[in-house]
Formats: C-alpha cells, sequence, structure tokens
C-alpha cells in the first residue's frame, strides 16, 4: 500500500456553476486540507459536496452549504478535514459568486 501526498486541487477560482474539482482515481483519497479565500470586495458564499462513485452532487452529499466568507476572508474548512473518498468519489464546489472565491486542496492518496 503507497501513500502519496498531493494537491488535490491546484489553487484556482471557484466556478458559480456546480464543478467537479477533483476525482479520486484508483485511489482512496483523504482530505487533509481545504482552503477558500474571498478576494473580492464583497461577501461570497461557497457550498462543498463530497460525492460517492457514480453519484451526483446534491443535498444527500452536501457537506458545507453557502458557507459566506467575507471580503479577504479565508476559511479552512474543519468538516472536510480527515473525510475519505473511496476510488470514484470526488469534491465537487459551487460558488455563489463567480470570480469571488479561490480553492485549494491538498490530501494523501492511497494506492
Amino acid at each position: 500500500m503507497a501513500v502519496s501526498t498531493r494537491v488535490l486541487i491546484a489553487a484556482k477560482t471557484a466556478e458559480n456553476t456546480q464543478t467537479t474539482q477533483y476525482t479520486a482515481t484508483n485511489v482512496t483519497t483523504i482530505i487533509d486540507k481545504f482552503t477558500a479565500t474571498n478576494y473580492s470586495a464583497t461577501a461570497a458564499s461557497i457550498s462543498v459536496n463530497l460525492v460517492t462513485s457514480g453519484g451526483s452532487a446534491g443535498n444527500d452529499n452536501l457537506i458545507v452549504k453557502t458557507k459566506t466568507l467575507q471580503p479577504s476572508e479565508t476559511y479552512t474548512f474543519p468538516e472536510l478535514v480527515g473525510q475519505v473518498l473511496a476510488s470514484g468519489g470526488f469534491i465537487s464546489t459551487i460558488a455563489g459568486t463567480a470570480s469571488a472565491i479561490n480553492i485549494r486542496a491538498s490530501g494523501r492518496e492511497i494506492a
């Protein structure tokens, strides 16, 4: 069993449509850090889903719903730390506003 530390989601701006950000492909993944920063001048929100293989983002796998970040605020999502994705599972996000929130995630992949 090989364990590799990885950037799961390279720093990027979260889309304002439901978007798959990372998929555990032929590995089990443990999320160690998930960070979001509101770089805009107004409050903005983000929601995060952890979806099992074959599923789709919805209320049944919504982990963080419309977390509002104030201007220049950074949030580290303790709700996601330690969560496990089986192979085929994925992280999906939706921002309430386009061009407002940057995200990044890191963790371990176990093959």
